[in-house]
């Protein structure tokens, strides 16, 4: 059977099997097209029938989340826990609570984690989880209630050795310190069984900046490939959650100036570079919409999302020479990256999970843009999740400095792999070609390692 007609047989049957879950379609397919050349040259992943098992989670763990409101009225919501690959570690993958969480994203989520975490070098498995519900607007008391009752459930599953999980959308410090709580109280045992814990109780230096830190050094690594730098650069960044904020700060210290950020209502654009102090204030102490930011400096401009033009996104029109998406999926489509090709940008360098649509990666693929892939490029959060477990199971601490050199050097190694891997394979410069490649291939050489399992 042709390679064509191998990954349409396997997406055919993934589709039947799962209907209704477009973004696990949308991931799966991505990276099924870009292994061609790699299943042109290594038949044994036909012959172990990898591909429809690679698809397919361990298992999937949905569960009725009940709590109560500070009125005294019980509330429902549904908890997820897709435990995807665990062939080269103990599954790992945040919790994102938000309303639009369903299987098919946990599904996508849990699917990209796979080769991410791969990617890292580090022994880690992929999974993600998560729930409806929405800590938006909900007293400390309603979340804490919400995450206990969560946690109550979800402690069946888990473990320091089986299932690690860690934050996400809606999941920080906050909510991880409930959960822990929760899961400490019903097993009676202190164990690094979540990450991004407080730095009080087994937490780790650095990790709140790692995903935007590095995000920023994998944009480093692949400028310098070609001649260029981040320096004197202006940057367009989506988002305002830890992933944006940790990117704008690590940008200005590589001489880069940040121009935007948004959140669900709107986007600013700051001509002389955004305010890293207000910002942190508005959304990490005050939890409030950037309209805030705009009433703080006047020379700014708030465009609320009302006032997009349809089928974009207004981020996405401001000139920049690199873009950093890191808010969340399909937030950049054809329209946005031929504006953003138009106003000169050279790199695209995602921070968030496939935030790019099909179409969009096409078109930059196409005109030579530049193109850094979430799994790829946004993998130091998960990385320095990893370096908190190493640290949880000496019972140790390292410092601020050597955890940041540990994920300078995984972001650097993770650049280096995937771009070494397009090359070997006729495509040098294909990033995203690399990543997949170079992700699957640890894991299904893992898989026929341990056989029929």
């Amino acid at each position: 059977m042709s390679v064509h007609k191998y990954v349409e047989k396997v997406m055919k049957s993934t589709i039947q099997s799962t209907p209704g879950q477009t973004e696990f379609y949308q991931a799966v397919e991505e990276v099924l097209i870009s292994l061609e050349p790699l299943l042109q040259a290594e038949p044994k992943y036909d012959n172990n029938n990898i591909l429809e098992r690679i698809v397919i989670p361990d298992r999937q763990i949905l569960f009725r989340v009940c709590w109560i409101d500070d009125a005294g009225k019980i509330q429902t919501n549904i908890g997820y826990r897709v435990q995807f690959n665990n062939t080269i570690g103990p599954y790992k993958g945040g919790l994102r609570l938000h309303p639009s969480v369903n299987l098919g994203i946990i599904k996508f989520l849990g699917f990209e984690q796979i080769f991410k975490n791969s990617l890292t070098g580090l022994n880690i498995g992929g999974a993600k989880g998560g729930s409806n519900f929405d800590p938006k607007g909900k007293s400390d008391g309603e979340i804490m209630r919400f995450c206990q009752s969560f946690m109550l459930e979800l402690s069946k599953y888990i473990g320091e050795t089986i299932d690690v999980p860690a934050g996400d959308i809606g999941t920080g410090g906050r909510e991880i310190g409930y959960m822990y709580g929760q899961y400490k109280r019903l097993t009676n045992r202190f164990e690094g069984v979540l990450t991004g814990k407080g730095l009080n109780w087994g937490g780790s230096l650095a990790r709140t900046e790692a995903t935007g830190f590095g995000s920023v050094y994998f944009a480093d690594n692949f400028l310098k490939k070609v001649g260029n730098s981040l320096e004197g650069k202006i940057a367009a960044v989506s988002g305002s959650g830890n992933v944006a904020i940790y990117t704008i700060q690590k940008l200005y210290e590589m001489g880069a100036t940040p121009v935007t950020c948004s959140d669900s209502r709107g986007f600013i654009y700051h001509k002389a570079g955004i305010d890293l102090n207000s910002l942190k204030l508005i959304k990490e102490i005050n939890r409030a919409s950037l309209e805030d930011y705009a009433k703080m400096h006047t020379d700014s401009v708030y465009v609320p999302v009302s006032k997009y033009p349809e089928g974009t996104n207004a981020v996405w029109a401001t000139p920049c020479d690199i873009a950093f998406p890191s808010a969340t999926q399909n937030e950049l489509n054809l329209e946005d990256i031929k504006n953003l090709h138009k106003n000169g940008c050279i790199l695209v360098n995602e921070g968030a999970n496939m935030p790019s649509t099909p179409d969009a990666i096409d078109y930059m693929i196409e005109n030579k843009i530049m193109y850094s892939p979430g799994k790829a490029s946004n993998a130091g959060g998960v990385a320095t999740s990893q370096l908190e477990m190493e640290q949880n199971a000496s019972m140790g601490n390292w410092s601020f400095a050597e955890v940041d050199s540990k994920l300078r050097g995984i972001m650097k190694n993770i650049f280096d792999l995937s771009y070494e891997t397009s090359k070997e394979f006729g495509n040098e410069g294909n990033v995203m070609m690399g990543a997949n490649i170079a992700g699957f291939r640890k894991v299904a050489d893992s898989m026929i390692d341990q056989g029929a399992v």
